[in-house]
């Protein structure tokens, strides 16, 4: 029997390509214009007081969510300036590609302001059409309304989910998506990380941010039970004040869920992220196989070599 690895791994698509990260590396894969893979590896910037907020309860979510932003961002930066260059085309030296320090931090506020902004928009627009119908009885009340405001916040997600994987270029996204999450499937279950192997593992994972999103608009509906629903200006300020709380709570469901995933009553409770992942992930051919395990390759000798952990703070 294979034995189970102990290093917790993470990842997330790029465009035309693969970020995989641990405790202290992070690397991510690419394909080339003329079918090469060129790979990219960054050491992750621990800042101490960062980590030891990372354990507490409900807290860590919201750091595990900004680490996730800010350590994502250069992987994305180098995709999205690499996958389409033609290497014949290609003048950059090492030096060139290596990401500045301030370079990193725009593109993580950046980032993180426009998830915040998405996250606001996604909160408030559900509220402002659930209360158009709060004169209608059969809508009125405050635990209808609230249930309203959470379903339309779940059909605008599935719709904007949909939408967008039909463009040529998210399709492809969701298929590194799903790749990746091969991988680490291939991995956690102790077998060999080849494409025979990573092929037949599942696409979906209990640990997946698209599960996370989901939480987000169940917990929602719980949450926002306990504060008024007039006037209208307080239910809008309350559903923003109120985000951390959600997001924090969501990150407890998802670890949960992760935890009790081979559990044979509580298993079931992951259930409805998986569902949701039918969308953000697609079937990955052969050739995104091959980039998502030389990504997880690069990752996995970083991580397991005698690299030096940079730390600031």
């Amino acid at each position: 029997m294979n034995s189970k690895p102990t290093i917790p791994v993470g990842g997330q698509a790029l465009v035309e390509g693969v970020m995989f990260q641990g405790r202290s590396e992070s690397a991510s894969a690419i394909r080339r214009k003329d079918g090469s893979i060129e790979t990219f590896e960054q050491a992750r910037i621990l800042v101490p007081w960062v980590q030891s907020l990372k354990k507490v309860p409900f807290l860590r979510g919201i750091v595990a969510l900004y680490e996730s932003l800010k350590n994502g961002s250069a992987h994305m930066n180098f995709a999205s300036d690499r996958y389409d260059v033609d290497p014949s085309e290609d003048t950059n030296t090492s030096e060139d590609q290596k990401q500045s320090i301030w370079m990193i931090a725009i593109i993580a506020i950046v980032g993180v302001i426009s998830y915040v902004f998405g996250k606001l928009i996604f909160n408030v627009t559900p509220a402002l059409l659930a209360a158009m119908f709060q004169d209608v009885p059969l809508f009125s009340g405050h635990v209808i309304q609230n249930l309203l405001e959470g379903g339309i916040k779940l059909v605008l997600l599935l719709s904007y989910l949909y939408l967008i994987s039909l463009t040529p270029l998210i399709k492809r996204v969701f298929q590194y998506h799903g790749a990746e999450h091969k991988v680490i499937n291939c991995y956690e279950s102790g077998r060999p990380v080849t494409v025979e192997q990573v092929r037949q593992s599942s696409r979906l994972h209990y640990r997946c941010g698209s599960s996370f999103i989901l939480f987000t608009v169940f917990v929602g509906i719980g949450v926002y039970m306990i504060v008024p629903i007039d006037p209208l200006w307080l239910r809008l300020v309350s559903r923003i004040a109120l985000l951390p709380v959600v997001i924090g709570i969501s990150f407890e469901v998802l670890q949960f869920t992760n935890r009790f995933r081979d559990h044979r009553f509580l298993s079931f409770l992951g259930k409805p992220g998986l569902s949701l992942q039918l969308l953000t992930t697609r079937e990955p051919n052969d050739e995104q196989i091959q980039v998502a395990i030389e990504a997880f390759e690069t990752w996995e000798r970083k991580e397991l070599g005698e690299s030096v952990i940079h730390r600031e703070g």
